[in-house]
C-alpha cells in the first residue's frame, strides 16, 4: 500500500524531479520548446514560494506539489530530454459490461 508523503517530502520530490528534467535536458542537449522551459521555471518557483504548484486543490491529490497534468507533462520533458521515443497513446477500451447483442450473438 502507498503511503502518503507529508507536504515537505511532496515539495522536495517534486524539486527533485524537476531539476532532473533540467539536467538531462541539458547533459543530452535536447531542444525543449520555449514553452517546456518556461514551465519548468514556472512550476518550479511556484512549488519554492508556496509549496505546490497548483491552486485547485480538486487538480491534484492532497500533499501532493504537482497537480495530475503537471506530472504527466514533466514525465514527457523527462523523455524528450532523456532522448526516449514517445509512446503513441493507448486508445481507450469499451466497457466490457453485459451487452444485450453479445449475449445474442454467443446463443446463436
Amino acid at each position: 500500500m502507498k503511503r502518503a508523503r507529508g507536504p515537505a517530502q511532496s515539495k522536495r520530490a517534486a524539486l527533485r524531479a524537476l531539476e532532473r528534467a533540467r539536467h538531462a535536458a541539458a547533459a543530452t542537449g535536447a531542444d525543449l520548446s520555449a514553452w517546456e522551459g518556461e514551465f519548468l521555471e514556472s512550476v518550479e518557483d511556484r512549488v519554492r514560494t508556496f509549496g505546490r504548484a497548483f491552486a485547485d486543490p480538486a487538480k491534484g491529490t492532497p500533499g501532493e506539489s504537482l497537480s495530475g497534468l503537471q506530472q504527466a507533462k514533466l514525465k514527457e520533458i523527462t523523455r524528450k530530454a532523456k532522448g526516449a521515443e514517445a509512446t503513441p497513446r493507448k486508445a481507450l477500451r469499451g466497457k466490457r459490461g453485459f451487452r444485450r447483442d453479445a449475449r445474442e450473438r454467443s446463443e446463436a
